[in-house]
């Protein structure tokens, strides 16, 4: 192939191509920890207030000249007698324990007023008749020497409020005063709310019979007076 003169003869140039140089290694990425999530402490739970409980006033049971209840105040007791219904139909101490009248629970403490032994408290709290004690200082069996709770009631509206046990407590107080170191007192066999009160406040069952009015099977509960 003619070429012209003075044109020099080049070697056909090959494809550029780039020097294969290693690609630079790179540092490792540092490892960094997660952060933690911030989160708000949980507030703590509001501490339960405990429920105050007014304190309780014993006093006994007034009578008028003529060895009466007042009116007001059988009012008053004939109120809390009907609030314990569910106490009244395990006992069968009043005819219909839905109506429970006052002529039947003025005639019910009088015939406890016979005995000359007998001690009927009332419980009040900031003025209300909350609870009612009835009192035996010496049981007829010579052979037993404590003095007996022979009722303690408190208004169902106002019970497991702490009443009942501060009355039970004013109770013994009294008969630590004059002077006796223990107390008794029975529970119907078939009122296990009633035994599981009293066993809480440290009563112990000694025995089991039936009481003597009504012939009723009971427990036997008997507390050493410290």
């Amino acid at each position: 192939m003619y070429r012209g003169p003075g044109l020099p003869h080049f070697p056909r140039p090959g494809i550029s191509r780039a020097p294969n140089f290693p690609w630079p290694e790179l540092p490792a990425p540092r490892s960094f920890p997660r952060p933690e999530t911030s989160r708000a402490p949980k507030p703590a739970a509001p501490r339960s207030r405990p429920r105050y409980v007014a304190r309780v006033i014993l006093t006994s049971l007034p009578l008028t000249p003529d060895h009466d209840i007042p009116v007001p105040l059988l009012t008053e007791l004939t109120a809390l007698y009907a609030s314990n219904r569910e106490f009244h139909a395990l006992s069968g101490d009043f005819p219909d324990p839905d109506d429970i009248r006052p002529e039947q629970v003025a005639t019910a403490l009088a015939d406890e007023l016979v005995n000359p032994d007998v001690e009927v408290l009332l419980a009040r709290s900031s003025g209300r008749l909350v609870g009612i004690a009835i009192n035996l200082a010496h049981h007829p069996d010579p052979a037993d020497p404590d003095p007996w709770i022979g009722l303690l009631m408190v208004d169902a509206g106002m019970q497991r409020q702490g009443y009942g046990r501060q009355l039970a407590s004013l109770v013994e107080d009294r008969f630590r005063a004059a002077g006796r170191t223990a107390v008794r007192l029975a529970v119907l066999e078939n009122n296990p709310r009633g035994l599981a009160f009293w066993t809480a406040l440290g009563y112990e069952v000694i025995d089991h019979r039936k009481d003597r009015q009504r012939g009723r099977p009971c427990a036997v509960l008997r507390k050493e007076l410290r």
